[in-house]
């Protein structure tokens, strides 16, 4: 099983990407939750090259990944799943639900530390909202996401097994969620009692800073109901809202070269909780 995981991680991650890309793809062509103004063309090239720039950085810097240090620390017994000897099954699913929660906790983090939000904020300057904003991260919130998650590997002594289907579970659910797909309302009702949904993490990425600080979560709804993060809609209707943040508002910062620059410039004003708040124009809220 070692060598199988180790061997073969990559194209299990790979294979579950693209064939899930590709669905979603198609969705969001047959059956698209909002009108887009800014075209693929414009945005798919830089949101998939980012995705790309993050995989590669990752390989170079930690090139077993996650599974790797999950393998490694299961061969040292490290971990308080071994402490407590829990393994099988129960192992398994605890480990998916408490890296889910470590995601959760990361990602408000992300929003609550005006440093890392510049880091973080460049997920939402997107001025549209697909499943290509779901590979949009800039490179060094991925490695020190990657260095939180590891931590929580080892911390946990979760399975390896466990690691590859939360990987998995992770890319998936970050693609459908960030859909421009269109759910039966009734559907959307009973799914996101369970798992996030486009409709659910789309008033994630409003322009309002009370609703881009809300439904962080990215896999499982839960989380944001039990620490009181939960927003149902957007106040301005999913049609009528307005995707990103106040800043970077032009079509140019787009481009794959100023998404790079984004955390050194402009200051970090209401976004980031807790903040002073800002009008969505721009001016200070006294």
């Amino acid at each position: 099983m070692t060598s199988f995981l180790l061997t073969y991680e990559s194209a299990i991650r790979l294979g579950a990407f693209t064939g899930i890309f590709a669905v979603m793809a198609l969705w969001e062509v047959l059956a698209p939750k909002r009108r887009q103004s800014i075209g693929r063309w414009q945005r798919w090239p830089p949101n998939l090259g980012i995705g790309v720039l993050d995989s590669v950085l990752v390989r170079l810097i930690f090139p077993t990944a996650a599974v790797g240090v999950a393998l490694y620390a299961d061969a040292h017994g490290w971990g308080a799943f071994h402490a407590l000897d829990v393994s099988g099954w129960l192992a398994v699913v605890a480990s998916i639900l408490l890296l889910d929660l470590a995601i959760y906790l990361q990602h408000v983090m992300f929003h609550a530390v005006p440093l890392l939000w510049r880091l973080h904020r460049m997920h939402h300057t997107d001025l549209e909202f697909d499943l290509t904003t779901g590979t949009r991260f800039h490179p060094l919130e991925i490695v020190l996401s990657l260095m939180l998650k590891l931590g929580v590997i080892v911390a946990l002594g979760a399975p390896a097994i466990a690691v590859l289907l939360f990987e998995v579970l992770l890319n998936a659910t970050a693609m459908f969620n960030h859909a421009n797909a269109r759910l039966p309302r009734r559907l959307d009702a009973v799914l996101r009692w369970l798992l996030v949904t486009p409709d659910m993490h789309r008033v994630h990425h409003s322009w309002h800073p009370d609703e881009t600080n809300s439904n962080f979560g990215f896999n499982l709804s839960w989380w944001d109901r039990l620490f009181g993060t939960y927003r149902a809609q957007p106040r301005d209707g999913h049609a009528g809202m307005t995707i990103g943040i106040n800043q970077f508002r032009d079509p140019r910062e787009l481009r794959l070269d100023r998404m790079l620059w984004q955390p050194t410039r402009g200051p970090v004003n209401s976004y980031p909780i807790n903040a002073r708040p800002e009008a969505p124009g721009g001016a200070d809220i006294p």
